[in-house]
């Protein structure tokens, strides 16, 4: 929320006097801004520095700004300075206080900066152009900072043949495809045509079919013609797989290229249960059977009630995940080996996962959270709760400057020991920071702290709008536990927002009306909405949790197109959803479902309830 958004009785009172120095800060006039900061005594007073020495870069502040970002090197505080006075050097040609100033950056526009000023004032030529070799070889353009240097670089020899293609690679495989005809014109005339060849596989991946337009079968055909085909297999499984068939005998490609040919085709066709599937899963060497490759080898299995494939493809493997141990037993079972199946499960039933409530369900045992109590000694909470970092973030929060006050508190957890990130977890737990508590567990791995990592938030709302919505309180919970781990400001790449993580075009269809974005982040609002989601989700799909919560996150049609002819059990319907992220996604909110159930004082295991569960559509 901006200053501007802030009504004056809106302010906390204790926070008053602090807006009204980071205005004067604002303000221009100087002696206002000093006095004013004089007279402050409050915990974000570096704010207002920063808000003046960000604003009013001038060099006659240089002392201000070099003592600031000394004193608040690697914090928030930073950055915002540093880059307005590099800016500003940048802009008065002050070559040395800009070398002096300039740190290691994601920003090319001052990193170029930074390497031409150094050439200017008589650095070693090649040490400098050494460097620009990274900043040239990207598949974007960068911006007109690095023109001069790129051209002296290029003068000096360093822009090889090699190094074209290199980029020439990037811009086409996997970076903005409007670089190319620059490239284009970087290659000798006979190698032009290779970056339109490019061009076209970007645009139109069908063209790798067409044999025609690999006139010479070199190398660099061959490595184009396999960038085509790998995109083709996803659009077009058949097409691809003639065309490869064809490709295969015009190259000679090498044992690798083949290889990553076969994996991205075992892939894409067993996510698509193609009939060649199996064969192209098959041709994958075995050491490049990653963790992806793996869970499509084990689908394609478990489709074709492949059980003694299973038990000899998993059997002997190390560090098998709880998953494919489940299957492993499950296929036991289906062999009849009952005691091995029931050993294997005993072991899985003991974790908290969807994996281990569904092991704990076949043996009709109870689901196992392995609860750890937090536990924090009183002088260490108070020592964290009085941290500047801590008490900066506090205060953030209080003014709803969400951004920044996250900025703080992964400084803060950045720059502290395990036992003090333990007891800010704890701290923020108690100021509802949810989403920061997930997180900073996370990055402890104390996955055994169910209180910190499952809070009851919104707790009230969450109530009233299940029970209006005619769904389990849990279910809610879980859904937005996965979705934003009741961050109420989150929003994702495809626009969805708030705690729920609700389209605007979904929130317009349920509730019959056009509702704000900003609507959408307050959680009266996205938890009301939600609830009602799930609800019409739960009766589109006949009343089915499973179905309805793959449709939350995929979309009704798209998985109504994955419904199966015949009946299948649940859980092989789950592991066979062909988007990783949908299929994950399913497993974590039943998962999350079972844990929130169990912390209400529920006994049963849910997971019960779905070993008689059917899929079809």
């Amino acid at each position: 929320m901006s200053l501007a958004s802030f009504s004056a009785d809106a302010i906390p009172v204790e926070h008053k006097a602090f807006i009204s120095a980071e205005k004067a800060a604002l303000s221009g006039n100087k002696k206002r801004y000093q006095k004013a900061l004089a007279n402050l005594d409050h915990p974000l007073k570096p704010y207002v520095k920063m808000a003046y020495l960000k604003k009013y870069p001038y060099l006659s502040n240089e002392a201000d700004i070099e003592s600031f970002l000394n004193i608040y090197q690697g914090s928030p505080l930073e950055w915002p300075v540093r880059r307005a006075w590099l800016n500003n050097l940048k802009k008065r040609n002050k070559k040395a206080l800009f070398i002096k100033y300039f740190k290691p950056t994601r920003s090319a526009a001052l990193t170029c900066t930074n390497l031409n000023y150094q050439l200017q004032l008589g650095a070693p030529q090649s040490a400098i152009l050494q460097q620009v070799t990274d900043l040239w070889v990207v598949g974007k353009s960068q911006p007109k900072e690095c023109d001069a240097l790129f051209k002296k670089w290029r003068k000096q020899g360093y822009m090889t043949q090699e190094r074209i293609w290199q980029r020439l690679t990037l811009a086409a495989q996997k970076g903005k495809h409007t670089l190319i005809p620059y490239l284009k014109l970087q290659l000798p005339k006979n190698e032009q045509y290779l970056a339109d060849l490019y061009h076209k596989m970007r645009k139109d991946p069908s063209a790798s079919a067409g044999l025609y337009r690999f006139k010479n079968a070199n190398l660099k055909e061959a490595e184009i013609a396999i960038y085509g085909i790998k995109r083709l297999i996803w659009r077009d499984d058949d097409l691809a797989l003639r065309a490869w068939r064809k490709l295969d005998v015009k190259f000679k490609f090498t044992e690798q290229q083949k290889q990553g040919v076969y994996y991205t085709f075992a892939l894409a066709l067993a996510s698509s249960k193609h009939k060649e599937a199996k064969f192209w899963l098959n041709k994958v060497a075995v050491e490049k059977h990653d963790k992806k490759l793996m869970q499509w080898q084990l689908t394609n299995m478990l489709q074709n009630s492949d059980w003694p494939g299973i038990i000899a493809y998993f059997t002997g493997k190390e560090n098998l995940s709880n998953g494919q141990y489940y299957w492993l037993a499950y296929s036991y079972q289906q062999q009849g080996k009952k005691q091995k199946a029931e050993s294997l499960w005993s072991e899985i039933a003991k974790k908290r996962n969807y994996y281990g409530f569904m092991a704990a369900a076949r043996l009709s045992l109870p689901a196992q959270m392995q609860y750890q109590e937090t536990v924090i000694a009183p002088l260490l909470i108070e020592k964290v709760s009085q941290a500047p970092g801590f008490i900066r973030a506090k205060a953030l929060a209080e003014l709803k400057r969400t951004t920044s006050s996250r900025r703080e508190w992964n400084y803060l957890i950045n720059t502290s020991s395990k036992e003090e990130k333990l007891a800010a977890a704890q701290l923020g737990s108690q100021l509802d920071w949810h989403d920061r508590v997930i997180y900073t567990m996370a990055q402890l791995k104390k996955f055994h702290h169910l209180d910190l990592r499952f809070p009851e938030a919104f707790e009230s709302l969450f109530k009233r709008y299940s029970h209006k919505s005619k769904i389990d309180i849990t279910w809610s919970y879980a859904i937005s536990r996965r979705e934003s781990s009741f961050a109420p400001d989150a929003n994702s790449h495809a626009g969805a927002l708030g705690l729920m993580q609700i389209l605007p075009s979904t929130a317009k269809y349920i509730s019959k009306s056009s509702i704000s974005r900003r609507k959408l982040y307050d959680p009266k609002t996205n938890i009301k909405l939600g609830s009602q989601y799930l609800s019409y989700l739960k009766r589109k799909n006949n009343g089915n949790e499973i179905l309805a919560t793959a449709s939350y996150n995929a979309g009704y049609h798209r998985v109504k197109r994955w419904l199966p002819k015949d009946p299948i059990a649940v859980d092989l319907w789950i592991e066979s959803i062909p988007y990783r992220e949908t299929r994950d996604y399913v497993k974590n909110v039943f998962a999350y479902r079972q844990v929130y159930h169990t912390r209400m004082g529920k006994t049963d295991n849910l997971f019960d309830d779905l070993l008689t569960m059917k899929i079809q559509k």
